[in-house]
């Protein structure tokens, strides 16, 4: 008969999950994963990886024409069913043994069907037979379950069968006419893929602007970009009522007094956490609720110490680098309190693995052609909290590294300045190939380094990341 007692049980087979289990084994603990769906999560299969696989052949085949020389060489259009393949492949088909392999190469056991808690340390897992079997934590508990995609109230809008993030990533054939709701990074990213695959109409409804969360010169950009690409972004509008006969097309009412036609409609709105049926209601939680946790990642409304959460289901950061961050914080401060507890309560320096990058110091990249890259706060936030700050803009352009990358290259950068303290706490690019900058600018926000210090790093000639020294001279140094 299988084990039913670990020192750590993790609901959730996505990338958090997984860290979390690994990093608990790393330090001497044994682990368990429970998972109703396919090891590896949303980001192998539905979002990331799939994602990123559409978005690659279109770009590199604009790469190629922005450059003379090359583009005389390019001869035709993307070939859909190439890319596609090539995303089942991303994907290996949907099926997840290599994952599974991994999981047993790292030691960590997998109980295959719906989690659920059952009090304290304990959770019932049901299989798809119906099969019950409790499993027990000695230590902890984690909860990595992720997040659903939101669908707004909208008249007709849940009976006409919209497109999610999931389906978005796993269509196989491209539509003709694709209707797209909501302006954040999975609606722009989508919305760029399959146009560059060949969709004849792509319609973007905004209600207020793109990609809003970052500052106001990214959206304007990528808006202008989707426009040249022949997407039509439509801001300020909203659908009052969907309507579809069949498997025929849908009919969307707009707010506008308007309406549109499509054969397929994606919402991407936002998320939901995925905890509506895990059994919170036996530890004294609302089923349905974000779970808010410390910097160890220990969900603070249950007492005992014992419940954990990481990734999006604790709404701290909802991307999946920030998620296996967390994740290994968590897994690696339920081993440190497990060794304190062994040895008598002797203090354990668990609080050097806490989170908080997290908080003020997530890097993001949007897939979009130009690329978006932000690490930090824009300068309304660094407002909003009351920093002093001064930023500094530079178009890209205008660095030799750029103006080889691509012929008439155009992107824009930005530093946000603490100016009391000297560093950066924000920085944003917008251009081909600008995911590619962020890594720096997050060490500089996270290792809080000054800018006279910053100024000795020099960048290499002649590449896009002499950006760094255009900035720095622009503000004065």
């Amino acid at each position: 008969m299988a084990d039913t007692e670990y020192d750590v049980i993790v609901l959730g087979a996505g990338p958090a999950g997984e860290n979390a289990a690994d990093r608990a084994v790393r330090g001497g603990l044994t682990a368990v994963i429970v998972e109703a769906e396919l090891v590896g999560g949303e980001c192998s299969y539905w979002a990331c990886m799939p994602s990123k696989a559409l978005l690659r052949s279109p770009q590199a085949v604009d790469a190629a024409r922005a450059v003379d020389g090359a583009r005389q060489a390019v001869r035709g259009a993307v070939d859909a069913a190439a890319v596609l393949a090539r995303r089942n492949r991303f994907t290996s088909n949907w099926k997840d043994d290599g994952q599974v392999r991994w999981l047993d190469s790292a030691h960590i056991a997998l109980v295959r069907g719906h989690g659920r808690l059952a009090g304290e340390r304990r959770v019932t897992v049901t299989d798809g037979a119906g099969q019950a079997t409790t499993l027990t934590a000695r230590q902890a508990v984690v909860v990595a379950t992720g997040s659903d995609a939101a669908i707004p109230p909208v008249p007709g809008l849940a009976e006409a069968r919209p497109w999610t993030s999931r389906e978005a990533t796993s269509a196989q054939q491209v539509p003709e006419r694709l209707a797209v709701v909501g302006g954040g990074v999975v609606a722009c990213e989508m919305a760029t893929a399959w146009r560059g695959l060949g969709a004849r109409e792509v319609t973007m409804l905004v209600r207020s602007r793109l990609l809003g969360h970052y500052e106001p010169f990214v959206g304007e950009q990528v808006a202008a970009a989707m426009r040249e690409r022949g997407i039509d972004v439509r801001l300020g509008v909203n659908p009052t009522e969907v309507r579809r006969s069949g498997d025929g097309p849908l009919t969307i009412a707009l707010d506008d007094g308007s309406s549109l036609s499509a054969d397929e409609l994606l919402v991407a709105t936002g998320r939901r956490p995925r905890t509506t049926d895990i059994g919170l209601e036996t530890v004294g939680l609302q089923p349905g609720q974000w779970l808010n946790v410390d910097d160890s990642c220990r969900v603070t409304a249950v007492a005992g110490g014992w419940l954990y959460a990481v990734g999006d289901v604790n709404h701290r950061a909802l991307l999946t680098h920030m998620g296996k961050y967390q994740a290994r914080a968590c897994g690696d401060v339920i081993a440190a309190r497990a060794k304190a507890d062994a040895a008598a309560r002797n203090p354990a320096p668990w609080s050097r693995y806490a989170a908080t990058a997290d908080q003020a110091a997530v890097p993001q990249v949007v897939f979009t052609e130009p690329e978006v890259g932000a690490v930090g706060l824009t300068e309304a936030e660094a407002r909003k909290k009351g920093l002093a700050v001064r930023a500094v803009e530079y178009e890209i352009g205008r660095v030799a590294g750029a103006s080889l990358y691509a012929d008439g290259y155009r992107g824009r950068a930005k530093l946000v300045v603490d100016e009391q303290r000297r560093v950066v706490v924000g920085a944003t690019f917008v251009g081909p190939a600008v995911g590619e900058l962020v890594h720096a600018a997050t060490i500089a926000v996270v290792g809080e380094v000054p800018l006279e210090r910053l100024w000795h790093a020099v960048p290499s000639y002649p590449t896009i990341s002499e950006i760094w020294l255009r900035l720095l001279e622009t503000y004065g140094l």
